[in-house]
């Protein structure tokens, strides 16, 4: 009942602010890929001289959305204490009330159940919606892919216009009114890569109908992280930034913690630190990285993907058939499901596996054994694995740890449990 009359109060506070506000409200939908999406395409627009709001965890729920949007903090300390959300009101109305507002508020819209995307709807009316993917989700929930694409595809149907990734969608998601961006040569904006120094970027050709064609350099190391830069790049694009902005754009913007970000490791090693999350399409993106990358040792640490429901066996066995033994020296995995049918799948695929439920467990396997100079994949998602945990194991500067995602007291406290769990 609380939860229901504080959801009403917040959808009121921020249609009231946009009542009195205009800022452009861009919002980020789809399978996988939402956050570092919502990061570069606000990355991009501060880079050409925009006021751009953005939370910078990944606040994407009926409860979160609201407080994002106007900038207020989640009462992480409180949220079943009426006066934490008194406090949280009170802020709101605060913000309503300024004279400043930004140019842009980028927003990322979650899903774990069909309607949860529609609803935002009751009160949103994005000027643009981008969606990053259409993959299997949080399948216990969703039946099948039609059922993700139905509830994914939602979020069209308030918003002025619509950009989607072509390259991770089934084509009959695609309508003529969208418009398209991707890898694909065909899309709207499109980018054709030229050369790519692995863990470095890429080099390339950005083509958009507005600009044409304009050579780019990049810092990101991962086909996925290059499709969230190609649509930021066509935000500003559509937005009329000029050859110069988009350039710089593509030139400065790094990974944010948790995705694909590369850090020093104990004993001249390479950290690839992929810890947000993971989904089997970002898994597989992330090992065929590590496989490019020219390595005496490569390492991938896997962790369970979590919310897969009746698919979670299928699709990490899945993963562990694509670990490639010639590729592949050790594979580690982290947590139940992973342990139970990606292990074995990767075992039978040639390659040499280690399963642990505890990841500072891993973590530590991995420092004992780890050679000198070896590149070491971690990826995993958050409930129950904590991938980041064994990274922290192999970091060169201890200092870096405050680079890692979920570090604060609160989360630090969430995995306690996991931390005290056996091999």
């Amino acid at each position: 009942m609380l939860k229901s009359i504080v959801r009403s109060r917040l959808e009121k506070y921020a249609k009231k602010y946009f009542k009195h506000h205009h800022p452009k409200l861009i919002v980020v939908a789809g399978s996988v890929g939402k956050t570092v999406t919502k990061h570069t395409i606000a990355s991009a627009l501060r880079s050409a001289g925009y006021k751009v709001r953005m939370a910078e965890g990944n606040y994407n729920s009926d409860m979160s959305v609201p407080l994002a949007l106007l900038g207020v903090d989640y009462p992480e300390d409180g949220v079943h204490s009426i006066k934490a959300w008194l406090r949280v009101f009170k802020e709101m109305k605060a913000v309503i009330k300024e004279d400043k507002e930004p140019d842009f508020i980028v927003q990322e819209l979650g899903t774990d159940h069909p309607g949860e995307i529609a609803h935002f709807g009751t009160y949103l009316s994005p000027d643009l919606a981008v969606v990053t993917a259409i993959t299997p989700e949080h399948m216990e929930n969703f039946k099948d892919l039609d059922a993700v694409a139905n509830e994914e595809l939602d979020v069209t149907d308030y918003s002025e216009k619509v950009l989607i990734n072509m390259d991770d969608s089934p084509a009959t998601c695609i309508q003529d009114s969208f418009f398209t961006y991707g890898l694909n040569p065909k899309v709207d904006y499109s980018f054709r890569i030229l050369g790519k120094e692995p863990l470095k970027g890429f080099s390339g050709c950005f083509k958009s109908r507005e600009l044409g064609s304009l050579e780019v350099s990049t810092q990101v190391s991962s086909e996925q992280q290059l499709k969230s830069m190609i649509a930021a790049a066509a935000v500003l694009t559509k937005y009329g930034a000029t050859e110069a902005q988009i350039v710089k754009a593509f030139a400065q913007i790094n990974p944010v913690p948790g995705r694909m970000r590369v850090l020093e490791g104990k004993n001249d090693t390479i950290l690839i630190d992929d810890t947000y999350n993971s989904s089997p399409a970002a898994a597989e993106a992330a090992l065929e990285t590590l496989y490019d990358v020219d390595a005496l040792e490569r390492i991938a640490v896997l962790g369970s993907m979590n919310e897969l429901g009746e698919t979670s066996e299928e699709e990490h066995k899945k993963l562990g058939e694509f670990c490639d033994a010639k590729k592949l020296n050790l594979v580690v995995t982290i947590g139940e499901e992973a342990k139970k049918y990606l292990a074995p799948a990767a075992k039978k695929a040639g390659c040499k596996v280690v399963s642990f439920l505890n990841p500072k467990l891993a973590g530590e396997y991995i420092e004992e054994h780890a050679s000198r100079f070896a590149v070491i994949l971690y990826k995993g998602s958050q409930n129950g694995v904590y991938a980041e945990e064994a990274l922290k194991c192999m970091l060169k500067n201890k200092a870096d740890s405050e680079k890692l995602v979920r570090q604060s007291k609160l989360w630090m406290n969430q995995k306690k449990e996991i931390l005290k769990k056996a091999k």
